[in-house]
């Protein structure tokens, strides 16, 4: 008995199915028609006939397209069949090289969408407020500005214009032939063109093939005939060679132009680093979390006052030695202020007092009235001594005079709660809970400007000690923004929005940067680089918001509070030049007053 293939079987089958099928019976059998082999032994005798039966009619009538058509049919049946062995489509091979199409793109239009600072960018709908100013950040965007620059160098060449950075002027040590990036060869096409402008270029570059020879060959005297004189910066070319020029492009084995290897070895500023940890954290219990006190001062003799309640303390920064100065019985204090130069220190009271301690000696010069309400505020020039308080009133007392005040300024229609002094220029910056801004002049009892930009409470007020006029305010929660004036011509010369309330300013001495604290809902530190106003640093560590700040006489710490009744000393900026110029080359003339708060 012979045993019978797979495939025979399977032509059997497909044999009955057409037989069985009237369309294909009725069709004429072509002659080249051949017949499947015989079936399995196994099958029944009945069987085999009718495979004979289906064999003979296959035979007779067979029409080799609908044939196909019913193959086809069959095939797709098995295919769908689960037992059937799983068909794969056959997977289109690619290579491993890629080579780019320029093709139909707009080149000046692509180059105008690149992002500015760094590479590549992706849209944003809202800017992000990212702490920017760390090193970690500096040191990456930094890195992003350098690739970005150098991709489109390497890319466009001179074909687009480039945005040079200051760092990236031509070095002068080095030869002129290294200040191009392109091989002076006449007889060499550039793609694109360099001498079409950017404003000109076609919508499509494409490549292009040299139309010339790689080589011109060009005698010395020729070449001195054309240019007039001989191109210093070459080395003479020879009569029967090329260019061989060391420097040229061709010898180079750097993957980047000259002109890029200049920009990565070019000098860095190395960023300022700020550490973000206090390296001095003292307790304060009874610290009020009240935005529109001001109960931290440092004063020149080194000495830090803070209003703890119903006392104020002092911290001796040179010995870490904590003393009470004072004890208010049946009164509260809310600011404290010490003089310029000396050893006086100024309280305002809840009550609507303000005292005049001797802090050397713990006792208590004299006791001056006149509000009638809160003290929130207070500000030294000098013998004279300004008060600002909760019912809206503002009070020039010399305090070499038995009177309890000289001037009184009536301008606010809310609580006063920030007061500075410009000592150099005789004029007092005054904020109120109205959202207003004052600028007065000397002892006037009139405003010289009235800013009403800020949309919120005016706290934050300080001078630059660096600029003639240069006034820096900064708005509550409702706000958030810091604005610098100049109140000689009147005008905002620049504004920034900080993304959370700013509760405090204060200016470095030593250079020209200015430090933020704030309020909801960061209640961070921030260090600015003025005019640039980008992050130098951002401290964290308070849990509430920090509503204090104040300036050690060096310039160099920065001591914050906060509700969560803890003093934090933080090491913000360097140390003054022996010439009194900081860092960034401001001078300090304000250097006889010192700081005011």
């Amino acid at each position: 008995m012979k045993e019978t293939t797979v495939e025979a079987q399977y032509f059997s089958s497909t044999v009955s199915r057409i037989v069985e099928n009237p369309e294909i019976t009725a069709l004429t059998s072509p002659p080249h028609t051949k017949t499947p082999p015989p079936g399995s032994g196994n099958r029944s005798h009945a069987n085999g006939n009718n495979i004979n039966r289906h064999e003979r009619a296959l035979s007779e009538a067979i029409d080799p397209s609908a044939l196909s058509r019913a193959l086809e049919e069959v095939g797709r049946t098995r295919e769908r069949t689960p037992g059937g062995t799983p068909s794969r489509k056959r997977q289109r091979v690619y290579g491993d090289r890629f080579i780019p199409v320029r093709e139909g793109q707009d080149l000046q239009a692509s180059f105008s969408l690149l992002h500015d600072d760094a590479s590549p960018a992706t849209p944003s709908k809202a800017k992000k407020r990212t702490p920017h100013g760390e090193l970690h950040f500096q040191k990456t965007d930094e890195a992003n500005r350098t690739f970005s620059t150098l991709l489109r160098s390497e890319l466009f060449d001179k074909s687009i214009p480039q945005p040079t950075p200051p760092t990236l002027s031509p070095d002068p040590t080095l030869p002129p032939s290294t200040h191009s990036t392109t091989i002076n060869d006449p007889s060499r096409a550039r793609t694109p063109p360099t001498n079409v402008s950017s404003s000109s270029l076609p919508t499509s570059l494409t490549p292009s093939t040299p139309h010339k020879n790689l080589f011109t060959y060009m005698s010395p005297r020729h070449h001195t005939s054309i240019s007039g004189h001989p191109t210093p910066s070459r080395t003479p070319q020879s009569r029967h060679g090329p260019n061989l020029n060391a420097r040229s492009e061709l010898y180079s084995l750097s993957p980047v132009r000259y002109d890029s290897q200049r920009l990565l070895l070019s000098p860095r500023k190395t960023p300022r680093a700020v550490s973000k940890v206090p390296f001095k954290v003292l307790d304060a219990p009874d610290l009020a979390d009240d935005f529109y006190l001001n109960l931290v001062d440092w004063g020149s003799s080194n000495i830090l006052g803070v209003g703890l309640g119903s006392c104020v303390y002092m911290w001796n920064s040179a010995s870490g030695r904590v003393t009470q100065l004072c004890e208010l019985p049946e009164d509260t204090v809310t600011s404290v202020s010490w003089i310029q130069s000396g050893s006086h220190v100024a309280i305002g009271t809840n009550k609507g007092l303000v005292q005049i301690w001797d802090a050397e000696r713990c006792r208590r010069l004299r006791t001056m009235t006149g509000h009638t309400a809160r003290v929130g505020a207070l500000a030294w020039n000098d013998h004279i001594l300004t008060s600002g308080s909760r019912d809206r009133l503002i009070y020039h007392r010399d305090v070499r005079q038995p009177d309890q005040f000289l001037r009184k300024l009536v301008g606010h229609k809310q609580e006063v709660c920030g007061l500075r002094w410009n000592t150099e220029d005789g004029q007092l910056a005054s904020g109120g809970n109205d959202n207003k801004l004052m600028v007065w002049d000397k002892l006037s009892v009139t405003p010289l400007w009235k800013f009403s930009d800020h949309t919120a409470a005016v706290k934050a007020i300080a001078w630059s000690p660096h600029q003639h006029s240069l006034l820096a305010s900064g708005g509550g929660t409702a706000d958030r923004r810091i604005k610098f004036w100049n109140t000689s011509t009147g005008h905002c010369v620049q504004e920034i929005d900080t993304g959370s309330q700013v509760c405090n300013l204060q200016w470095s001495k030593n250079s020209n940067e200015i430090v933020s604290t704030h309020g909801y809902s960061q209640n961070q530190i921030v260090v600015w680089k003025y005019p640039s106003m980008t992050q130098v640093a951002s401290l964290t560590g308070h849990t509430f918001r920090v509503l204090y700040l104040a300036m050690s006489p060096d310039g160099q710490t920065v001591v914050t509070g906060a509700g969560d009744e803890t003093l934090r000393f933080w090491k913000c900026f360097g140390k003054r030049d022996r010439d009194g110029v900081g860092g960034d080359g401001g001078g300090l003339r304000m250097e006889k007053w010192g700081v005011i708060r």
